[in-house]
């Protein structure tokens, strides 16, 4: 199978590896598709930590595709069926999956890409977030993440303020249901809107989805008294720091919506399949960039410096997802 290596800081190559085999409990899928995310990111760019070259296929996390070969033990999963899953090494032809942490597609999605962990992520973000009904909701940060978010709190019957400093995203996010955007452009000028927009109160639940420190400020900022603050940015580049005086005055309750159990990713998976098959949610218009295999430093670079008009890439397969 093709399958791409990084061979080391922004080196990728696309080499022949074998097809991999299945164990006992698990399925063999042939790749449609992968989504690329930020968390791919410090490993392509390189970081003194990291050895190389990476394993074949690392570290494609986002795929979807047909199942072609089932081990000894899978009992409710065929060759065929069409699933997206919880794997490590998806930048390839082929990929291996836990036959526990696979998510059928019905044939209503049959054609479209469906980068499962991605859309798992949100679902399991707005589980946790929206735990008790809220009515203003500021999600700072309008990318990907941030226009699910805003779409399914938006059908939750919250009303959505999308902060983003991208103008194309703000354009994206109240496509995706936010009945305010404000250009993050000025941290006091938009505090005082977002005063303004709530009668003095703030919001009830705020959600940080940039992943930096300036944006995490403001969401604190923006989060009333006993309000929720939901971290749901990928931080990564160095230590955090919060104003404790400010969240222990307003006692606010922050939340760390970053999953580690797999249990719980297959979960969210499961409920993405679910919300866009019935059209609870619909994340087409977000697949902004598509690259083939032999084009991912193209599908990094992008993702990495966010153009006008990117929201997320994906790596497929085919000339079409």
């Amino acid at each position: 199978m093709r399958a791409v290596v990084i061979a080391g800081a922004q080196k990728t190559e696309i080499v022949e590896a074998a097809i991999p085999e299945p164990s006992a409990h698990e399925v063999r899928v042939k790749i449609e598709g992968c989504g690329v995310s930020l968390s791919n990111l410090p490993l392509w760019e390189g970081r003194n930590w990291f050895n190389y070259p990476r394993d074949a296929g690392a570290p494609g996390r986002e795929a979807w595709g047909r199942i072609d070969a089932i081990g000894s033990e899978v009992k409710n999963l065929s060759p065929g069926d069409r699933v997206t899953m919880l794997s490590y090494h998806a930048f390839a032809e082929y990929d291996l999956a836990r036959a526990d942490e696979v998510a059928p597609l019905p044939r209503s999605l049959l054609g479209k890409p469906f980068p499962g962990e991605a859309l798992a992520s949100a679902m399991n973000v707005f589980r946790r977030a929206l735990a008790t009904p809220v009515k203003n909701v500021a999600i700072v940060g309008a990318g990907f993440l941030g226009a699910l978010l805003t779409q399914l709190a938006a059908r939750a019957g919250a009303r959505v303020i999308a902060i983003s400093r991208r103008a194309f995203a703000l354009e994206a996010a109240r496509m995706m249901g936010a009945a305010e955007t404000i250009a993050l452009d000025d941290h006091r000028r938009v505090i005082e809107k977002v005063v303004e927009l709530t009668q003095g109160r703030c919001c009830d639940l705020v959600i940080e989805a940039t992943g930096e420190q300036q944006p995490l400020d403001l969401a604190a900022e923006l989060t009333r008294e006993r309000g929720r603050l939901v971290i749901a940015g990928y931080h990564q580049g160095g230590p955090r720091q919060v104003n404790l005086q400010l969240w222990n005055w307003r006692g606010i309750e922050v939340i760390n919506a970053h999953e580690r159990d797999p249990r719980v990713y297959v979960a969210g998976m499961r409920e993405a399949v679910d919300a866009v098959a019935h059209g609870w949610l619909d994340p087409s218009p977000l697949y902004t960039h598509v690259f083939s295999l032999d084009q991912i430093d193209r599908a990094m670079k992008v993702t990495r410096s966010r153009p006008d008009g990117f929201l997320k890439a994906l790596i497929t397969m085919s000339t079409r997802a």
